[in-house]
């Protein structure tokens, strides 16, 4: 009787482990999502490094002020831009809390991806306008560029 009582619970704690395993077809929906929150986090890391390039900017077209050739184009591109970011920042957080194992999730991941594809390309065309028109940096203080340039 023993043997048949050991034999049982090995059986049983055997099938309790098999039980509490995931199966292969959760293990690799749950590495998805995994994979896509990631994702997620790594274009956010991405999208606020622009937005520091563009406050950056910002700040030195509103220091140069009407003296910048492009002053109002820069401006309204810049501003467009962080707007923009910041958008796509929101997005990132409504796409992050979303599972992608449930299909409601799903669609609503796969709408917004495209969402943000599209306004990341349009922040991208603004930037590299933006880069067009250029910010020029110096080493030198404004008030050093501003005095050479009264200087004959």
């Amino acid at each position: 009787m023993t043997e048949l009582t050991t034999r049982n619970r090995f059986e049983n704690s055997t099938m309790a482990q098999l039980e509490e395993r995931p199966n292969e077809t959760e293990m690799k929906s749950m590495d998805a999502n995994r994979y896509a929150t990631k994702k997620t986090i790594a274009q956010g890391m991405l999208d606020i490094a622009l937005l520091t390039a563009n406050a950056s900017q910002l700040k030195y077209i509103l220091q140069v002020g009407e003296q910048h050739q492009f002053y109002k184009l820069m401006l309204i591109l810049i501003s467009l831009s962080i707007v923009l970011q910041l958008l796509v920042g929101i997005l990132f957080v409504v796409i992050g809390s979303l599972n992608i194992n449930k299909q409601h999730d799903q669609t609503a991941a796969i709408i917004l991806n495209d969402v943000i594809l599209v306004v990341i390309f349009i922040i991208s065309v603004v930037n590299v306008i933006i880069s067009g028109f250029g910010i020029e940096y110096s080493s030198q203080p404004l008030r050093l560029i501003d005095q050479h340039a009264k200087t004959p």
